[in-house]
């Protein structure tokens, strides 16, 4: 099948909706705005074009983070596929245009984030005397297996910004 995928630039333009289908999966829809900006060379002047409204859906995992993190109004980045609704209101015949979303991320041009991961699976620092994982109450064997002969109660290490990307090491972002 040949998709039709774009990257959209804008704004959200209505406060993002989450529901769950009835298969019990998440869906978060809004509806983010697109306008062109030319500098006008008689005036000296930005003018705006024409403007692209899309609707949005965001499924799973994106869904239930989208809902969480943006607000109407962000600027935000959106990729994804695009396709054309058709539908008929009091009779007349419409169209819209809408995104499934296979990505969502922040404009960085006009604002700063701090962003959060989500793990999965992970054994946390917190550890107590015997080996109990203090959020879960799972035994840390348990949880990493077998062949553990001591639980090591340290702090994790503080995140340090790199001076230069070459000397980033990622391992202890992928854990």
């Amino acid at each position: 099948m040949n998709d039709t995928v774009i990257t959209v630039v804008g704004r959200i333009v209505n406060a993002p909706k989450r529901r769950h289908t009835e298969a019990g999966v998440s869906v978060t829809n809004f509806r983010v705005a697109s306008t062109a900006r030319r500098r006008d060379r008689e005036t000296q002047q930005w003018v705006d074009g024409d403007t692209l409204y899309l609707n949005v859906s965001c499924w799973r995992h994106l869904a239930d983070n989208v809902a969480r993190s943006v607000v109407k109004g962000d600027p935000v980045i959106v990729h994804g596929r695009v396709f054309t609704r058709h539908y008929e209101l009091d009779g007349q015949k419409r169209q819209s245009y809408d995104m499934e979303a296979h990505v969502v991320g922040a404009d960085l041009t006009w604002g700063q984030v701090e962003f959060s991961r989500m793990r999965k699976d992970v054994v946390t620092h917190d550890v107590i005397d015997g080996g109990v994982d203090v959020a879960t109450g799972a035994a840390i064997r348990d949880v990493i297996g077998e062949g553990i002969d001591e639980v090591v109660d340290e702090a994790p290490e503080e995140d340090t910004p790199a001076e230069y990307d070459d000397e980033r090491d990622l391992t202890p972002a992928l854990r």
